[in-house]
Order: C-alpha cells, then sequence, then structure tokens
C-alpha cells in the first residue's frame, strides 16, 4: 500500500472512528457486533486500490458501514422454540423437552411456570397478527400451509409475521434464558 494511502486510511480512522461506531452502534444490538462492522468496514478501506481517489470518504464510510449492517441482519437466522437448548453432563438437552415434560420437581414446576408466564406476557406484546401465527405454528404446531389456507395470507407473510414475534420474543425473554442456563 502506497504511503499516502496508509495516512489516508490513519486520518480517516481518526475523523471518523467514534462517529462511525456511534452510527453502527445504533443500529445493531451489542458493542461487539458494532465493533465487528466498524473493523469490516476499516478492513475494506485498506483493501481500496486508491483510498484518495474517492472522493467523498465519509460518505463511502458510511455507505460500507449501512451495506455491513444490512449483511448482518440477512444473514442472522431466527430461533425456533426447538433450538433452544444447553448442554449439561448428560448431553443436549431442548427447553421445549423441559418446558413439555411431566417433572414431578417443585422447582422443576416453578421454572416452567414462571417461563410460561413470561412467555404469555410477552406475548401479550405483540400485535395481533403476530401473536396468533406464532401460537398457532409452535405451539399449536399448525403448518404455514394451514395458516395460510385459512386466514388467505401468502405463507411468506405469516413467515414472516412469526419471525418478527421470536424476535421479540427472543429479547424480552433472554434474561430468563440464561436463569435456565444457569439452572
Amino acid at each position: 500500500m502506497p504511503k499516502k494511502d496508509s495516512q489516508n486510511i490513519i486520518r480517516a480512522v481518526a475523523d471518523y472512528g467514534k462517529r462511525l461506531f456511534s452510527f453502527i452502534r445504533g443500529r445493531v444490538h451489542t458493542d461487539e457486533d458494532a465493533e465487528d462492522i466498524l473493523q469490516d468496514v476499516w478492513y475494506q478501506l485498506s483493501n481500496q486500490p486508491e483510498v484518495d481517489a474517492i472522493e467523498q470518504i465519509s460518505g463511502w464510510l458510511y455507505r460500507v458501514a449501512r451495506n455491513k449492517i444490512t449483511d448482518k441482519y440477512r444473514k442472522q437466522k431466527d430461533e425456533l422454540l426447538e433450538d433452544l437448548s444447553y448442554e449439561d453432563e448428560d448431553g443436549e438437552i431442548s427447553f421445549k423437552e423441559i418446558l413439555l415434560s411431566d417433572s414431578d420437581t417443585p422447582e422443576d414446576e416453578s421454572l416452567k411456570k414462571l417461563f410460561w408466564d413470561q412467555l404469555f406476557l410477552a406475548l401479550e406484546e405483540l400485535p395481533e397478527n403476530q401473536r396468533y401465527v406464532f401460537i398457532q405454528n409452535e405451539l399449536e404446531e399448525r403448518t404455514f400451509h394451514e395458516l395460510a389456507e385459512e386466514t388467505g395470507e401468502n405463507i411468506k407473510t405469516l413467515i414472516s409475521r412469526k419471525g418478527y414475534a421470536v424476535k421479540h420474543l427472543r429479547s424480552r425473554l433472554q434474561n430468563l434464558y440464561q436463569e435456565f442456563i444457569n439452572y
């Protein structure tokens, strides 16, 4: 890399680093995600053949950052209730197994009640159409095809609604999830 380009990169990092991090952080969930995206932006800048040929460096940096944020959200996969699991000394255990099991211990019953109470409170926060799709698909085990025939909605619309519901529930129940892991 020519010396002039490396100086331009150093100047860009000094001039835009904090503001660009704040811009990214306002659009992602964690500091770690923001740091990863910012690092990708700097990496892409360092791989430009002629940094000084970029007319508006600030506009270029923010455009790359927006693209990296969009890429990150496109790559994320929605978790299903079945995907929530932890590993104990006997191997992997699914939360669905625990929550739907016929356990007799008071501790297990208390945890299940706490989970179901929190789940239904979080479900009440959802728009009706998202709540309906989530409950029908996850709890009533109905297929999207069945729901599409019943409601007249496109299957992709139903999947999208459930995706929004899952994201909300995952965020809302994160602390409870951590308690289950540490239990």
